[in-house]
């Protein structure tokens, strides 16, 4: 199931997320996304910078889009890059501070209170 931007998730998104980030090696992939920027790597890229490859990294790369953390430009069967779905992941983020963290963190735009 793909998930698209919304302005609000729901609880079972969130945990769909949560679970698809619940791997070291995803999480790798995800810092390694998030830090490249808007345009991505080209998988070659993507595998040299957080150690994996082939098979490994195509598996890992399809549960976080099909999360809707990541978005991937084909080229007929083949996966010529990845970037990280900015959007989705602002929501998580948000979603977290907002539902998780409202008792704990009065600035929810970005800070942490001393």
């Amino acid at each position: 199931m793909k998930m698209n931007e919304q302005t609000e998730l729901t609880p079972e998104i969130v945990a769909a997320q949560f679970a698809a980030l619940g791997s070291e090696q995803r999480l790798a992939v995800m810092q390694v996304l998030v830090r490249a920027g808007e345009p991505g790597l080209r998988i070659g890229q993507l595998g040299e910078r957080c150690g994996i490859t082939g098979s490994t990294l195509t598996h890992h790369l399809k549960i976080l889009a099909a999360a809707g953390l990541v978005h991937q430009k084909r080229q007929g069967r083949a996966t010529i890059c990845a970037a990280a779905n900015y959007g989705e992941v602002r929501l998580l983020s948000d979603y977290l501070l907002r539902h998780c963290c409202a008792d704990c963190a009065p600035d929810t735009e970005g800070g942490r209170d001393g």
